[in-house]
């Protein structure tokens, strides 16, 4: 058992560095995953992650697969979707959601065409898949410095982010921090999908945010509780999603993304919020 659970990262160098990668993709994306769910965006992070591949696709397209041009593109092609749906809702009639929907329908379908206009269905398949497998130096930091960054913004704004998740007209009538709060949240979604795109592909990178904030809903009610579960979701998906894709041959990222929504599924039936627990209540107040 020892060697099943503990021998691949012993032996082999690439699932060290697979297993730091993640370790770290899931501390610094699950809060920000629980902020998203707390939104009500949950359906924006998706849409969020499409919306990078033009800019991972150029950088890919001009350098090739060096991290720091697709990680540049990405960044700013993911900013600028997020701002020109936020400026379409707001001068137009049609809501966010809608034009976030029109924005990254749009932004996948030219990042899919730029990457199979100059490369091979293998390279199409890294950049939407990612590979978590091949992380190298400039990766790991660039993760590690997107985390750092995450947490240094969670540390000195956690009030105004938890304030305009659950009463934004409230915070907005005492305080114009507001606006910058919102725009602040949008810039670390976009640099935690960045972070996730390099092991996970963009198609999945919101995987590893979403899945564990919403299975940690299930869990608890305070918002400090639910990050951290949702941290310790995450990096159990991770773990047991390495091993899995070792194990079974499978592919590194949808393993990781398997297990996690196992963990999803798990938490939404014996949760303490699950069906079983509301089931049990619901026959308790019929019998009284």
């Amino acid at each position: 058992m020892f060697e099943y659970l503990f021998g691949p990262f012993l032996q082999y160098g690439f699932m060290q560095r697979a297993l730091f990668g993640s370790l770290i993709l899931s501390i610094s994306c699950a809060p920000v995953g629980v902020f998203l769910m707390l939104r009500r965006m949950s359906l924006t992070g998706d849409a969020m992650s499409h919306a990078i591949l033009p800019g991972a696709a150029l950088g890919f397209l001009f350098f090739g697969l060096e991290i720091i041009p697709m990680t540049v593109g990405g960044l700013a092609v993911g900013l600028l979707v997020a701002l020109g749906s936020g400026l379409v809702s707001r001068f137009t009639v049609q809501k966010e959601d809608a034009s976030m929907a029109a924005f990254y329908l749009i932004s996948l379908a030219i990042g899919v065409l730029i990457v199979s206009w100059k490369g091979s269905s293998v390279d199409l398949m890294h950049v939407l898949f990612g590979s978590v497998l091949a992380l190298n130096d400039a990766a790991l930091g660039l993760i590690v410095g997107i985390a750092v960054t995450t947490y240094i913004v969670l540390l000195f704004f956690w009030r105004g982010l938890v304030a305009e998740c659950l009463d934004p007209l409230f915070l907005r009538s005492v305080s114009r921090i507001g606006g910058p709060v919102h725009l602040l949240f949008l810039v670390l979604v976009v640099l935690n999908l960045v972070g996730g795109f390099q092991a996970l592909g963009t198609l999945l990178s919101v995987g590893l945010m979403m899945l564990p904030a919403v299975a940690a809903r299930f869990w608890s009610n305070d918002v400090r509780s639910l990050c951290l579960i949702a941290v310790v979701i995450a990096i159990a998906s991770s773990v047991c999603g390495l091993l899995l894709s070792y194990h079974a041959s499978m592919p590194s990222g949808p393993a990781i993304i398997f297990i996690a929504g196992a963990f999803y599924l798990f938490s939404a039936l014996v949760g303490r919020r699950g069906v079983l627990a509301s089931l049990v209540v619901s026959g308790r107040h019929k019998t009284a």
